[in-house]
């Protein structure tokens, strides 16, 4: 028996699709395949919905595109019928969200929760997927949709000590349904991104003290979030049709306001330039501040600008000036990494029980029994946050351990990086979609209307299948190579290539250095999926399905 053909297995469970993650993506996958009668099952490493969601509840979890519009377009009612509190969601509303769409369309029936793929089988010879999952069950299907998230697997770096400390430690994509006790606590954050950022104001509220340890700054804007206004939302509720259209001929399926003079920053005298900067930062949120002119994300010397307004800001609220410094990105340009919102974090700073460490000048060398060790002191903790991000992208992908034809493996193709056709298939892979996957628009869009775009290009393209009897559809290496193209060279008119950080997989040691999304936009990305489907998939392998002669013929 060939490793491409997996031993028969009495007890497996078949079905035509097997959806992987009951996040936003995988919940609508799972809701479409129904709807079209097809057998589907999804499976579920968590005990509830919601993916990003439900795992990351960390105190001050937070959307960061506004509420109307981080939500399912596929239900007019369901559109109709849901109200948000607030302009930007928190944690808990976006959990609710998730738990009323899994009730209002019966979907816990079909979900197996607590279910951890960890192994996925391409056979050769029936061209079905063998999936396999940790607590032993087995499940086959001709076709398989990866909706696993774009950060889903945790990262902690390999500091020594990490089994020794004697106090509570979290990681804030494992938090506690039940929370963290941190009044009277001294507590240690490691990690100053997106997450970081939203914990900080919450931490520093609550412990007796909190030590934040910084690595690299990270540019922060204000959010201006507030209660929803009723006005607003009944406007967006009127307008969705329209507006759910515009948002997919955006760069980032996203609908902004006054977004950018549609002037190059070197329009205006410094003055005028000044005057411009002010006004958009007292009226806009972190996105939509970037996009104030037309060259800040493609000229260096106009980024530059841009960059120190915004370092200037961060000098005029820290009391303390070294501080202030500190908290200053000055190693890579704004936008370059994700650009974050916050409410108060660079106020957090001026507390009296707030300190923050610079660990670029003084590492981490170990964590001990009784806090951590770094080149310069020794911190005293009794709880440790790790907010060190993801295996961005690719991490749960690999997690599945997945096999394709010939028995290649998934991780020995992807060695030098992910290679993949519009993040949705890869070479040697047949019939397995990902939803968000590496080489798709991913977290540079907005994921919700995205997921439902590529799930809906996913199931029109399994419908060309069946109609056409194919029962093997792969992506080619061709294709890759002409993809990793078109991304290289979007990508070379952005500063997102030229910095290091999760997006290129930088925060992984030996990761391999490539930026992990498409950044061409998503109207431009929508338009090279489509001439695929106009074209009938002409590129892709296909295979006829034998049809077996009947008995008597």
């Amino acid at each position: 028996m060939s490793a491409s053909t997996p031993a028969a297995d009495p007890t497996a469970q078949h079905f035509d699709v097997v959806v992987i993650g009951a996040g936003f993506s995988g919940m609508y996958a799972l809701h479409r395949l129904r709807q079209q009668g097809r057998r589907v099952v999804c499976l579920e490493a968590g005990d509830g919905v919601g993916g990003t969601w439900f795992w990351n509840r960390y105190p001050g979890a937070r959307v960061d595109i506004e509420s109307m519009q981080y939500s399912y377009s596929f239900d007019e009612i369901l559109q109709q019928e849901w109200s948000w509190s607030e302009h930007f969601s928190p944690q808990p509303d976006l959990e609710a969200y998730a738990n009323h769409v899994a009730d209002r369309f019966d979907l816990r029936e079909a979900i197996r929760f607590e279910t951890r793929v960890d192994e996925l089988t391409f056979d050769d010879a029936a061209d079905e997927w063998h999936v396999g999952t940790a607590s032993g069950e087995r499940f086959v299907a001709k076709y398989v949709i990866a909706a696993t998230g774009s950060l889903d697997v945790s990262n902690v770096p390999a500091w020594p000590g990490l089994d020794n400390f004697h106090g509570e430690a979290y990681h804030t994509s494992r938090w506690p349904k039940a929370g963290v006790e941190l009044a009277g606590k001294r507590v240690g954050l490691i990690g100053t991104g997106s997450t970081g950022i939203q914990l900080t104001p919450e931490v520093a509220a609550a412990a007796d003290h909190l030590t934040v340890f910084q690595r690299t700054p990270n540019f922060s804007l204000p959010s201006f979030n507030r209660e929803l206004d009723p006005e607003y939302e009944r406007d967006w509720k009127t307008n969705y049709p329209q507006r759910r259209q515009e948002m997919l001929n955006t760069h980032g399926a996203v609908l902004m306001s006054n977004v950018a003079e549609q002037r190059s920053i070197f329009s205006y005298t410094e003055e005028e330039r000044e005057e411009v900067m002010e006004r958009a930062w007292n009226a806009r949120n972190g996105l939509e501040f970037i996009r104030t002119f037309t060259d800040t994300s493609s000229d260096p010397e106009a980024n530059a600008i841009l960059a120190e307004f915004v370092r200037n800001k961060i000098r005029a609220v820290v009391d303390d000036a070294e501080t202030a410094e500190l908290l200053c990105p000055k190693t890579y340009p704004i936008g370059g990494k994700r650009i974050c919102v916050d409410s108060g974090y660079y106020t957090t700073f001026n507390r009296a029980n707030v300190q923050l460490v610079d660990l670029r000048s003084n590492p981490i060398e170990e964590i001990t029994e009784s806090g951590l060790r770094t080149t310069g002191s020794e911190y005293e903790l009794d709880v440790i946050i790790f907010a060190t991000g993801f295996d961005a992208m690719t991490g749960s992908m690999l997690k599945l351990n997945a096999t394709g034809l010939d028995g290649v493996r998934l991780a020995d193709r992807w060695a030098d990086g992910p290679k993949t056709v519009f993040g949705l298939m890869t070479a040697d892979f047949p019939n397995l979609f990902m939803v968000h996957g590496p080489g798709s628009p991913s977290v540079l869009a907005q994921m919700i209307t995205t997921g439902e775009w590529q799930v809906d290009w996913v199931l029109r393209t399994i419908d060309y299948l069946e109609d056409h009897q194919i029962s093997r559809f792969n992506a080619t290496s061709a294709q890759e190579d002409q993809w990793a193209t078109e991304m290289d060279a979007v990508a070379a008119r952005t500063m997102h290539a030229k910095t290091d950080s999760w997006y290129t997989g930088a925060n992984i040691p030996g990761k391999p250095r490539a930026l992990l999304m498409y950044v061409g936009g998503f109207e431009r990305y929508s338009n090279w999926c489509t001439q695929a489907i106009d074209q009938e998939y002409a590129e892709f392998e296909k295979k006829q399905r034998v049809s077996l002669p009947q008995v008597g013929d």
